[in-house]
């Protein structure tokens, strides 16, 4: 793999010429190894094609990985000081990292999209196209049970029970989680009408990509940036804020913390209490604004 040689040529001059620390080396090297293993995984095989959104997609599977802000923070400073020497010595014409924020060891609330922004989200896949039931019943799955992209795209046809409304998530620690009548329609129309034409033979997943296999993480990351840029919602969406969005709702309308945290799989009450934090300081916005006393 020639990532290899730039990597090796990078701690060379990471040692030889900036004559840099031995554990600051160590960790850029670990990190930026990281990337390029995840790169070849998603199939792009060095790091001159590498765009913005393949860094957005590695920190976002980070964070899914329950990754500490910190370390987050540390990996993206370590890619953006090796894409700026690419850069500098003429690899690559732009950085494709340097308009990231670095994220900051605090850990920030988490964004929520309101119910109008996620109305229009969901109302934007052509369910007259097979690509687009698809799309549908995907974007209502993900925001009906608040699973994450990685578990959305390791469910099996199996795993959904649409006469209980039910769905068993077992990527990771096996839980059940209901769906709303929606969702459930808009998964049983996929399944009858558009499923069977897209999925390759013997292939087991429930959400398949066009060449019939099953979806990827960078597939639905497309998805998604697509149908939130025809909705124009100005947040810049993510998987994760509809996850956020899930569990921020539930407890707007009356969903007990011990509920949600078995629904989202948290093993951490605390974990969940932070969704708690976002909606009362949500109400407290609210308060302020509208009350004519204030």
């Amino acid at each position: 793999m020639f990532n290899s040689t730039l990597i090796e040529n990078y701690k060379k001059y990471l040692t030889e010429e900036r004559n840099a620390p031995t554990n600051t080396i160590s960790s850029y090297i670990r990190d930026i190894t990281k990337f390029s293993e995840y790169l070849y995984a998603v199939g792009k095989d060095d790091f001159y094609d590498v765009t913005e959104d393949d860094a957005l997609l590695f920190i976002s599977l980070l964070d899914e990985k329950g990754q500490s802000p910190a370390t987050i923070s540390r990996c993206l400073a370590s890619l953006k000081a090796f894409f700026s020497h690419m850069n500098e010595e003429r690899f690559i014409d732009r950085n494709p990292v340097s308009g990231i924020a670095v994220a900051t060891a605090e850990k920030k609330p988490p964004q929520i999209l309101n119910g109008e922004d996620i109305i229009r989200l969901l109302e934007q896949p052509n369910c007259n196209e097979p690509k687009g039931c698809r799309d549908k019943a995907m974007l209502e799955t993900l925001y009906a049970t608040g699973i994450r992209v990685s578990e959305l795209i390791a469910l099996d046809e199996a795993d959904v029970n649409l006469t209980t409304g039910l769905i068993t998530c077992r990527n990771g620690k096996e839980r059940v989680i209901p769906i709303y009548s929606t969702a459930i329609k808009a998964i049983g129309d996929y399944l009858s009408s558009s499923r069977v034409k897209m999925v390759a033979h013997g292939e087991n997943a429930l959400f398949v990509n066009t060449s019939g296999d099953r979806m990827s993480r960078q597939g639905f990351w497309k998805v998604l940036k697509s149908y939130s840029e025809k909705a124009r919602i100005s947040k810049d969406i993510t998987p994760r804020m509809l996850r956020h969005s899930f569990a921020a709702h539930l407890l707007e309308n009356g969903a007990d913390i011990r509920s949600l945290q078995a629904m989202l799989g948290h093993a951490d009450i605390s974990s969940t209490q932070v969704y708690a934090r976002a909606v009362k300081r949500q109400l407290k916005d609210v308060y302020q604004r509208a009350h004519p006393r204030d």
